[in-house]
This record gives structure tokens, sequence and C-alpha cells, in this order.
């Protein structure tokens, strides 16, 4: 696999993220079956792709931008699915955390 298959890799497996850590507030604590099978699939699928992409890229780096797409992923879709508050602040902090994750991959390419 290449570095840029990696980042490819990378970003799929924080997209499982957000599927999963969405999957979650639709699971009920785990007692519906279909819910809960979808959840726990993306979660295995993004641990795997995340160790995947940890063969080539550094662990650090890798891992913050796995939890960073996760982070702002389920932000963003739980003020647009559950109707969660979108404060200035909240928006102007979820911003720079993408600007974070683009430096991480920046830094990483050096």
């Amino acid at each position: 696999m290449t570095q840029n298959q990696a980042w490819i890799v990378l970003v799929v497996a924080g997209l499982f993220e957000v599927g999963w850590a969405i999957g979650l507030k639709y699971t009920e604590s785990f007692t519906k079956l279909l819910p809960s099978s979808l959840t726990i699939s993306a979660m295995i699928i993004s641990m795997y792709l995340l160790g995947k992409a940890t063969h080539i890229l550094p662990i650090g780096t890798a891992y913050g931008v796995w939890v960073g797409i996760g982070t702002v992923g389920a932000s963003l879709l739980g003020i647009f699915l559950f109707k969660e508050p979108a404060s200035v602040s909240k928006l102007i902090f979820l911003a720079l955390l993408i600007v974070s994750i683009i430096g991480l991959k920046i830094s990483a390419s050096n």
C-alpha cells in the first residue's frame, strides 16, 4: 500500500467511525438488533481500516486524523439529524479541528 492509499483508507476508516458513532443513537443501548448489528459492523470495519493505515502512516497522526474525522462528522450529523445545538463557538471549534486534521496530513508528508 502506498502512502496515498493509506490516507484514503484512513479517511474511509474515519467515515465508518462517524457511522458507528451515529449508529449508537439508533441502537437504543444495543437493544435493537439491526441498528446494533450495523453499528458493531461499522466499528469493526473502522478499526480494521485504521489498523491497515497505521502500517504506513505514523500512529499519532493516523489516530488524530481518525478521531478528528469522527468528531467532526458525528458533531455535524448530530446537528442535522438530532437537532443538537449549533452554537457559533461549536462551529468555530469544529472548523479549527478541520484545520488541525489538514495540518496533521500536511505535516505527515514532510
